[in-house]
């Protein structure tokens, strides 16, 4: 049997009832056979794999705290700290009732190729909890991001562990948290990113994932020889990513006719109102089924099917595995040309090789949605130097990074014989630096 193989079967024996984790692992080990087979045994003396895919350390901690009928709350926390060997751990915390220690390793460890990607020194990490802000007051969020914090804190730390957002976990979640850190620690540190502008937040923070997505995206269809420039784009979601690749890739020219939430999706000929977007989700943190009061002449439809819309570009920016098999065979019968991937692996295994074996051209997330955490990285830069950059600044960096991690992938892609194949290329260009500095810190 061969090694990659080998490391695969016991990741899905040694970690049960894990179905994300194992997906992930598979996934990445699979495009990496042609890097491990050349190297094997050194690979395999060294026990690199088996390293790679198990976390340095994890976490999984009680969090109770009081609702606003006085009673008391229990909910389990998690931080996975998987990879630190090109710098701090850095990854969000998830707050979302879905949330368990599969989900959590499976994230961090794409956020290991992910961070790696980004060409910063920022390693691989993730955490989060089952709690559901939705439906909370902001005291209840607050005595749950207090009660998470006080445990929490204890791990994580400016040079050790910087933490940030992810689904559930905004602005409001970070400031919570940031402030219950600061009282317990002592100390004003750049220890989360993603935090408010008038204490250490960056500028375009907020923006950068959604604008990331767009920046890699126009850049692969340059090199194509192609534009965004009057494409139609399908966008699933409805959170922060949606809501900015929307935005940007109407500034690029594109016209985007769809999003979706938990409970249904809108098609909006015209083109989707950002301004309307944002006031229902981000202010009044409503459903959807509001949008038409804003658009009369938009469809909203309940449950699934923005993939039924034909389009040019697809963009799943909701969740993992929301792209079945189906769904490719739907976008590649409308004639879609790309997808690229704003959520983590929203893309089933299936699909995804369906989409690439029918020619569309297809950006994994660990590449595609990076720009969160690179801009992440720039914020964590920015508190160490005590500096606020501009939003153009930030801006300007973001769109160089976007554009460097696409050239990076297709060489490595090209590099390696696959080339067009850009889950491949992302996964062996984001390994080869993660194991040139695990190999020269020794067997740690």
């Amino acid at each position: 049997m061969s090694y990659v193989d080998e490391v695969i079967e016991r990741v899905v024996r040694e970690n049960p009832n894990e179905p994300e984790f194992h997906q992930a692992v598979k996934e990445v080990l699979e495009s990496l056979r042609v890097v491990v087979d050349a190297n094997e045994e050194k690979f395999r003396k060294d026990a690199l794999l088996e390293r790679l895919v198990n976390p340095e350390r994890q976490f999984k901690f009680r969090v109770p705290w009081v609702d606003d009928k006085g009673q008391v709350q229990v909910n389990t926390g998690y931080r996975v700290q998987f990879n630190s060997a090109i710098g701090p751990y850095k990854g969000g915390l998830r707050l979302h009732p879905s949330v368990n220690l599969g989900i959590i390793k499976f994230l961090g460890f794409e956020q290991i190729f992910k961070n790696s990607l980004t060409g910063l020194p920022i390693g691989g990490g993730k955490g989060g909890s089952d709690f559901d802000p939705k439906g909370k007051s902001d005291r209840e969020v607050m005595a749950f991001c207090q009660s998470f914090m006080t445990e929490l804190c204890k791990y994580i730390g400016a040079d050790t562990d910087v933490p940030a957002g992810d689904i559930g976990t905004g602005a409001r979640e970070i400031g919570y948290m940031f402030g219950q850190y600061k009282r317990i620690r002592g100390v004003f540190e750049g220890v989360l990113t993603g935090k408010g502008l008038t204490y250490g937040g960056s500028l375009a923070r907020t923006e950068a994932t959604g604008y990331g997505l767009l920046y890699i995206t126009q850049e692969m269809l340059k090199s194509k020889g192609m534009s965004l420039e009057g494409k139609t784009v399908v966008v699933s979601g409805a959170g922060n990513v949606a809501t900015y690749a929307i935005q940007k890739a109407q500034q690029l020219g594109a016209k985007v006719v769809t999003c979706s939430d938990s409970t249904g999706w809108v098609y909006d000929p015209d083109g989707i109102d950002v301004a309307a977007l944002k006031e229902i989700k981000e202010v009044k943190r409503a459903r959807l089924t509001e949008y038409k009061n804003y658009r009369p002449n938009s469809e909203y439809h309940e449950g699934k099917g923005v993939w039924t819309v034909k389009a040019d570009i697809a963009l799943p920016c909701a969740t993992q595995n929301e792209l079945g098999i189906e769904d490719a065979k739907t976008l590649v019968a409308n004639g879609v040309i790309a997808v690229a991937e704003g959520a983590n692996m929203p893309t089933t295994m299936e699909a995804t090789e369906y989409l690439q074996s029918n020619g569309v051209f297809f950006l994994p997330g660990k590449a595609a949605n990076a720009g969160g955490v690179a801009t992440s990285a720039l914020e964590m830069s920015q508190n160490s130097e005590r500096l606020s950059w501009t939003f153009e600044e930030v801006d300007s960096k973001l769109q160089g990074i976007m554009v460097n991690i696409f050239h990076n992938l297709d060489d490595a892609a090209k590099k390696y014989g696959f080339e067009g194949n850009y889950v491949v290329g992302a996964n062996i260009a984001g390994f080869e630096k993660v194991v040139d500095a695990m190999n020269a810190q020794g067997i740690v």
